[in-house]
């Protein structure tokens, strides 16, 4: 008799499973791994969704293949092509330190005396810490990239203000941006956070890592990054200390006057400096021991005029602050104006397009201006053509608007700035989505911005994506729920096509919190709450997602709009199937049936039905499945197939062989398994779907294997 796997490798493959749930094929696996369940426990067992809902199930699965071969075999196959996430790990590096880097002595000795110290149990962890400008991150990117030999696994960098999204960093965001550097892909990538923490442990285990979590604001937000391993040395950049974080504190203050002078001959041509020289002992002193001050002061010492006051330091004013006034008094007008006006939506990153808006310029002379102020170090260099404000830099700037500008003037250039990214985001939509009634129309009267084709669209959703989080945000704040509303819908192609959950989280609920102030019952509110039932569906939030699925229900039968009505039931099914309850799946996907009745030949979606029929056939077969009334599935799945063979999708078709070659494979129906399978890799492989393709592999092998007697 076939010996039963452990509890412990059971719950393993179950892990395993659930981890890979963000692609298609992690999908299907994990549906698999239901109805299995059920098949081995003989009743419903309710989809797990943390570690110890893990053991759970493992333990009753074990129990119920103990005695039975066939049901252990049954486990021992489908666990066969489970392969767990990330099984190639890649070695990340540092990007290069700066050639002009001074002092700081003591601080690099001290964190070699921590990386050096004996492993005892404790975390290697130390704190920078200092104000905006010291240098903190500097600090901490050439000590990593001085010792590099200690940490051959790889070096990993960790911006917690989040980067091109603008919104700091939560558990899950940064545990998945570690795992990403380190070589996994996103389709690989666990949608919870306790399997997160799971998968870089096992990583981090037996591995010598660096890891700097850069920008913290608080103990809570890296605690759950750090571990235990030996070899992980830890270091946590932040502005101040943190409270309740057990860590090699080390400060990061101003540097010395003599370091101040000699980072600034590092920088400075020695004429320029020579000229200057009656002006640098009091511009060195309105620097106040700040790097980025110093180097921001570079390009301010040719510009001054032979035997020009120096500039009295003032012991109360910020040295970010100060610098961004030194350099912003010598800007030309329209650039000055620029950098005013564009600091005021609080952008994560802006490029040209971005911030000729905000200033009402033309796009050219943008370029320009913004390059300039990238030179004057008012702005960094965010990469692809972007900008980035520092924090005390755009605090100047806003300051500076409010008293130049006044109000009025602010006022229009975000409102510019929210109508410009509402246009181009609800344009790029309907070009990725053409066909779908959830994305919004455009406003009356106004051309679309124009895109080569869907998958230039989808990129520009993707690398505006924390733009137009933050966006929403400003639209929020001024009341203006109706382009909440459009903007939210408009992010539906980014959760469809590109996965973007974890970001586009906060807009949705903004969203969704705005149509139900200003449009409750509407198309618009129930389109919402089924995207935020989507997202919270992939992000394994699954009680919150049925809340948001009803009352997406809820919605379109009140505006009378079967279609979105039946679309939402049918969610809710597709949820039922995720927690493996799956007569109620099917009882899900029965209603939905019905409520298409209700769409007449001339009524709107009638053209889209027997797709929608067609899906809704695979999806209750996919349920019977579950339910282990295979042959009612096969039924279903072959009137789905016959469809989408005739319709010629490509995506569909492999989707529903999948579903019948395992439904074969449930009653180990390995030769009838084996020519769906065949048609399915073939349907896929031009589409280059290389995950499911995988799974497809996967599900050969086992049609081939060959049998014990």
């Amino acid at each position: 008799m076939l010996e039963p796997m452990s509890v412990a490798a059971v719950a393993g493959v179950l892990g395993a499973v659930g981890s890979g749930m963000a692609n298609e094929a992690g999908k299907w696996a994990w549906e698999s791994a239901g109805g299995l369940v059920r098949r081995i426990a003989g009743r419903e067992v309710a989809a797990p969704s943390n570690p110890a809902e893990v053991e759970a199930v493992a333990r009753v699965v074990h129990e119920g293949m103990r005695g039975d071969p066939r049901l252990a075999r049954a486990w021992a196959e489908f666990a066969g092509g489970v392969r767990p996430p990330g099984a190639t790990v890649g070695r990340p590096c540092l990007p290069p330190s700066i050639r002009s880097f001074t002092d700081r002595r003591d601080a690099l000795k001290r964190l070699d005396e921590e990386a050096r110290r004996k492993a005892d149990g404790r975390p290697r962890l130390a704190l920078l810490y200092g104000p905006e400008g010291m240098g903190v991150t500097t600090l901490a990117t050439h000590w990593g990239v001085r010792a590099a030999e200690r940490f051959p696994d790889g070096q990993i960098h960790v911006d917690l203000r989040g980067g091109g999204t603008g919104t700091p960093l939560d558990a899950a965001r940064i545990l998945g941006e570690v795992l990403r550097q380190l070589g996994l892909p996103d389709e690989e990538l666990p949608p919870a956070v306790a399997e997160r923490q799971q998968l870089f442990r096992r990583y981090a285990a037996d591995r010598r890592l660096l890891l700097i979590l850069d920008h913290a604001r608080s103990a809570a937000q890296v605690e759950p990054v750090i571990g235990s391993a030996p070899e992980v040395f830890t270091i946590v950049g932040a502005r101040h200390r943190l409270t309740g974080l057990d860590a090699l504190s080390i400060p990061v203050g101003p540097l010395t006057e003599r370091d101040s002078a000699r980072l600034l001959a590092a920088l400075v041509d020695k004429s320029d400096l020579a000229a200057a020289r009656a002006t640098v002992p009091s511009l060195l002193a309105r620097c106040g021991g700040s790097p980025y001050a110093i180097k921001a002061a570079v390009p301010r010492l040719s510009a001054l005029p032979a035997g020009a006051a120096p500039v009295s330091p003032d012991p109360d004013t910020d040295p970010v602050r100060a610098a961004a006034e030194d350099s912003y008094r010598l800007l030309a007008p329209g650039a000055a104006r620029l950098y005013r006006l564009a600091a005021l939506g609080d952008l994560p990153a802006l490029d040209a397009t971005a911030a000729a808006r905000a200033a009402g310029v033309q796009q050219a002379e943008a370029d320009g201006w913004l390059a300039e102020l990238a030179e004057a170090m008012l702005l960094e260099r965010a990469g692809d053509g972007r900008y980035r404000y520092r924090e005390g830099v755009r605090a100047h700037a806003e300051a500076a608007a409010a008293r130049e500008d006044g109000i009025v003037a602010c006022s229009a250039a975000v409102h510019r700035t929210i109508e410009g990214y509402l246009l181009s985001a609800v344009s790029a939509a309907r070009v990725v989505l053409p066909e779908s009634w959830r994305i919004p129309e455009l406003p009356a009267g106004v051309a679309a911005v124009p895109y080569a084709d869907r998958g230039a669209a989808l990129d520009s959703l993707a690398a505006e994506a924390g733009n137009l989080v933050r966006v929403m945000g400003l639209a929020d704040e001024f009341g203006d729920a109706d382009t909440v509303v459009r903007l939210g819908r408009a992010l539906w192609p980014l959760q469809l096509k590109a996965g973007h959950h974890e970001v586009l989280l906060p807009a949705l609920r903004i969203a969704v919190r705005a149509a139900d102030e200003r449009f409750p019952g509407t198309r618009e509110a129930g389109a919402l709450h089924a995207q935020l039932a989507h997202t919270l569906t992939e992000s394994r939030l699954w009680d919150e997602a049925e809340c948001e699925a009803l009352a997406a229900a809820r919605d379109e039968r009140a505006a009378a709009h079967p279609r979105g009505h039946a679309s939402a039931v049918e969610f809710l099914g597709l949820l039922r199937l995720r927690q493996w309850r799956f007569q109620e799946a099917y009882d899900c996907f029965e209603e939905s049936y019905g409520i298409y009745g209700e769409i007449g030949p001339e009524d709107e979606g009638a053209r889209d039905l027997p797709r929608a029929l067609a899906l809704l056939e695979r999806h209750r077969g996919r349920a019977l499945r579950g339910l282990q009334r295979r042959a009612e599935a096969r039924e279903r799945l072959e009137r789905a197939l016959t469809f989408f063979r005739e319709s010629g999708e490509a995506y569909n078709r492999a989707r529903t062989l999948t579903d019948l070659a395992e439904t074969r494979l449930d009653g180990e129906e390995f030769a009838a398994a084996l020519p769906l399978v065949d048609e399915a890799i073939a349907a896929l492989t031009p589409e280059k779907a290389e995950y499911h393709l995988a799974y497809l592999r996967v599900l050969r092998e086992r049609c081939v294997a060959v049998r014990p007697e």
